[in-house]
């Protein structure tokens, strides 16, 4: 019969029965046990420690006269006589609850519970921690000896070589969790915890493996040059992200009312607490009851909440193995498309507004809403702008290509914008700029929803026609600016010197955060010198301060200066394009 199941598998797919082989031995699988039953019997006992003895106080969580010497207490407190005091608590210093006074049900109830909670919270730390690394450091062996390539060759697909990867590399970390998972299951029923919550959490806890051992896969094959430090970053990383998650979960003064939310429901402790309330020992139960997503009440059901976050893991995850299917077979091809990249931009908007646009406790306004989460908006596109222009810009040899075949004609576009917004190997500058266009559409429709919710605010900044005309050049001038920065990539990205990549990241880098840096150092305030700052990274420093004349004339320099460097990249384009033949008569 083992026969038979291990033929199947390997009938299915291949990859897993090579992982299962190489790690279900009879020695690893006895220790994976023994580890399993240690760590419940260490979770049974250490909840144990609080058993109710012949010496379980009367004042004591389970003693049912614990509420009539607490009135007692009081009493004698408020009376401030001492000598009672003194009498009182010398009685109940020798006095302790009788056996049959004490509430076995709820102390059992609670102790399952503790169990439960304890178990839950190991399960994340190790599926997703110990999981990180195994599968890092399992592509990273494989890079290592050579066998990667092997496997790309093999005539398997990429779901199936990465289907075996992730259910086989971590298979004795499922089997540390598979022996633990009958003792939760009775833990949570019998602490009288709902099976649909518990079926919940087993879901969002396989989606958030999904979607952390891909990350881990992509990040395998994009860092090589991390060499052995892989495993150790990668998983280093996601213990970090857990623990700082699960710290903000755990704190009073948390909150889903801004545009962060959409990241923190990348970490599974938010949904975990608000399914079992008592796992942070929250007074207040989970503040997830308030989740909205562009208004609608998330957070008011169990099944929106999971489903969005089911959802949302669901969406990731496909991204991420799209990604990683391009990188398998070519380690040197783009991670995404430029397809892929307007989706991406378009749902990166998409969750960033909706949470956004929430009411929280205080009816807010449109205005105030993006104007409290105005700073991460800016700098979370900020971030995937500057990734996006790293990820598409192609270098010398992919433009080079490009440009040679469309002066062959062998190009399937005919139109050389079809080929800028599709066309991977061509320069990336078009499609940064639909990028951006995407990003700008939620901030036009904000400017142009505000005269509706502030008529009869005057205070607000945006009140005013100028006020908005003067943002919309501010709009236009960080577009230019964005603009500038990619075509300075791109350039750099076509030199013939070696390491064009650093060169590249170095400069955007030093233009980004020097300008500003030196500012500061020599005193020259946004609020002193606006006209300066207009042209630094952070050009919205300087907004409140300059003239709508003013701000326009910077624009027209950048876009100047856009101008020339797109003048010279296409200089450099057609030259890459050119034979060798026809460059060599040309004495180039």
């Amino acid at each position: 019969m083992m026969l038979n199941l291990i033929d199947k598998i390997g009938d299915w797919n291949p990859q897993l029965l090579r992982e299962f082989k190489g790690r279900l031995k009879f020695f690893n699988v006895a220790i994976a046990v023994a580890t399993s039953l240690l760590l419940q019997l260490v979770a049974f006992l250490y909840q144990l420690r609080e058993f109710p003895d012949d010496r379980y106080s009367l004042t004591a969580t389970y003693c049912n006269l614990r509420q009539v010497y607490e009135h007692l207490q009081n009493q004698v407190f408020q009376q401030s006589d001492q000598s009672r005091i003194s009498d009182l608590n010398n009685f109940l210093s020798n006095n302790f609850c009788p056996q049959n006074e004490i509430d076995w049900q709820s102390w059992w109830r609670d102790h399952w519970e503790y169990i439960f909670l304890s178990l839950s919270v190991i399960f994340v730390f190790t599926l997703l921690v110990a999981g990180t690394y195994l599968l890092i450091n399992d592509l990273a062996k494989e890079e290592t000896r050579g066998t990667l390539n092997f496997i790309r060759l093999s005539p398997q697909s990429e779901t199936s070589i990465l289907t075996g990867k992730l259910l086989g590399v971590p298979s004795l970390i499922y089997l540390i969790v598979l022996v633990t998972l009958p003792l939760h299951l009775w833990a949570g029923l019998s602490a009288q915890i709902a099976f649909s919550y518990i079926l919940s959490y087993y879901a969002i806890l396989a989606a958030s493996c999904i979607f952390f051992y891909s990350a881990a896969l992509l990040f395998s094959l994009v860092s090589r040059w991390f060499s052995g430090f892989q495993p150790w970053l990668g998983s280093g990383a996601v213990f970090l992200f857990l623990f700082t998650t699960m710290v903000m979960a755990s704190s009073y003064s948390n909150s889903f009312n801004n545009s962060t939310a959409w990241l923190r429901l990348f970490n599974p402790w938010d949904t975990t607490n608000y399914l079992f309330p008592n796992l942070f020992h929250l007074s207040d139960g989970s503040t997830m009851k308030n989740l909205q997503f562009f208004y609608l009440p998330l957070g008011t059901s169990v099944v929106n909440v999971v489903g969005f976050q089911l959802l949302n893991f669901g969406l990731c995850s496909y991204g991420i193995l799209q990604a990683i299917k391009r990188c398998f077979r070519n380690p040197q091809a783009l991670i995404i498309s430029k397809k892929q990249s307007y989706l991406l931009v378009a749902f990166y908007q998409l969750m960033m507004w909706g949470f956004t646009l929430q009411m929280g406790n205080a009816n807010k306004n449109l205005n105030e809403q993006v104007g409290e989460n105005l700073i991460l908006l800016a700098l979370y596109n900020l971030v995937l702008i500057l990734s996006l222009i790293a990820v598409l810009s192609p270098h010398r040899q992919d433009v080079q290509d490009w440009a040679r075949y469309r002066h062959q004609g062998i190009s399937s576009h005919k139109n050389i914008w079809q080929d800028l917004i599709w066309v991977e190997k061509s320069p990336a500058l078009v499609a940064i700029a639909i990028n951006l266009t995407i990003i700008t559409i939620p901030w036009l429709v904000w400017i142009s929803l505000t005269s509706v919710f502030d008529a009869n605010d005057s205070q607000t900044w945006l009140s005013s026609d100028m006020n908005k005309f003067k943002v919309l050049l501010a709009i236009a001038l960080s577009i230019s600016l964005m603009m500038i920065y990619a075509t300075i990539a791109q350039l750099i990205l076509l030199l013939k010197t070696p390491k064009r990549s650093f060169w590249a990241m170095g400069t955007l880098g030093a233009a980004m955060f020097l300008p500003p840096m030196i500012l500061e150092f020599i005193g020259i305030s946004s609020w002193k010198y606006p006209t300066v700052w207009l042209f630094s990274t952070f050009p919205w420093a300087a907004i409140e301060y300059s003239g709508a004349t003013t701000i326009f004339m910077a624009l027209l320099a950048e876009l100047s200066i856009l101008a020339l460097l797109n003048f010279q990249l296409r200089r450099q384009v057609r030259l890459a394009g050119e034979s060798a033949t026809k460059a060599l008569l040309a004495g180039r």
